[in-house]
């Protein structure tokens, strides 16, 4: 008949557990002489030190490797977005309420456009872009030639806005019913939105709803053009003092005064009718202006 197993005590554990940490009979610490902990120590530095050095030279062939100017895969963007300002965006759509009649409304709006329009300052374009760019013609540049390796970006100065710039009417008309929006296109690297030599691209808005509550739709700079030596892009390390080109776009409301309006960008490499993306090429909003 098997005999039961004496279960031990507290204190024997206690003792069998400090025997394990330190055996005086053995010399072991933890079961290991130092000898063994000193030789197993250091081949776990080992171990590390050559596991570190085979993912700091892995990342270190994939950096060289790399374009620091431009992304190696630029496939997802065939051409480029568009927004609107003052941008008031909601969950899905772009809705510009304001009350002509609340000042804190239609100030709202336009120190949003003056906050926007900051890096645009006249003064501050022409102390960070001093190149004399030749307007309706591409500036293709293969070498860095700009100070500190980088490559000279043409201005785009806020008083190119004309009356939409903030500067004749601090207000950008919203505290009536001529408010301006401001078009803005994002940047490709290297995206050129035309084939056609001469030909820029232009914004064109156009009334969705409530076609007999806009009177007149203005363009600001004329025509509504993005001139062509604002392209290409060669990304931010390469032309860090870079400004997108803007348009600004002055709508004269009367009646409901509310519009839905679609404003694109028109040019031969740009596409507007992708389902999945409703602001490639284009932006829908919503104007409305209460009192």
């Amino acid at each position: 008949m098997a005999t039961l197993k004496e279960k031990r005590t507290c204190g024997q554990r206690c003792e069998d557990f400090g025997r394990f940490v330190w055996n005086s009979d053995n010399g072991t610490f933890m079961g290991r002489t130092p000898e063994k902990w000193v030789y197993i120590s250091l081949y776990y530095v080992a171990f590390y030190v050559v596991m570190t050095a085979l993912f700091s030279l892995a990342i270190w062939v994939l950096m060289y490797t790399l374009d620091p100017y431009a992304p190696d895969y630029q496939d997802r963007l065939k051409s480029p977005g568009v927004m609107v300002w003052p941008d008031t965006y909601g969950e899905e759509i772009v809705e510009i309420n304001y009350n002509t009649s609340d000042k804190a409304s239609w100030m709202k709006m336009s120190n949003i456009l003056h906050k926007f329009l900051k890096p645009y300052n006249d003064t501050l374009q022409q102390e960070c872009n001093t190149y004399n760019c030749t307007k309706g013609k591409y500036f293709i540049q293969k070498t860095f030639s700009a100070p500190h390796h980088t490559k000279w970006a043409c201005p785009f100065t806020q008083s190119m806005l004309g009356p939409c710039s903030g500067l004749e009417d601090p207000t950008f008309g919203y505290n009536c019913t001529m408010p301006c929006v401001v078009i803005k296109m994002n940047r490709v690297i290297d995206f050129l939105p035309s084939n056609i030599t001469g030909v820029a691209p232009y914004v064109n808005c156009t009334v969705l709803e409530g076609c007999d509550n806009v009177e007149k739709i203005e363009y600001f700079p004329a025509n509504g053009n993005m001139d062509l030596s604002y392209f290409p892009y060669y990304g931010k390390l390469a032309q860090p003092t870079y400004v997108n080109p803007l348009v600004a776009v002055r709508f004269n409301l009367v009646g409901k005064k509310y519009a839905k309006i679609q404003c694109r960008v028109v040019s031969d490499k740009i596409s507007y009718q992708n389902f999945h993306d409703p602001y490639e090429g284009k932006v829908i909003f919503y104007l409305k202006a209460m009192k």
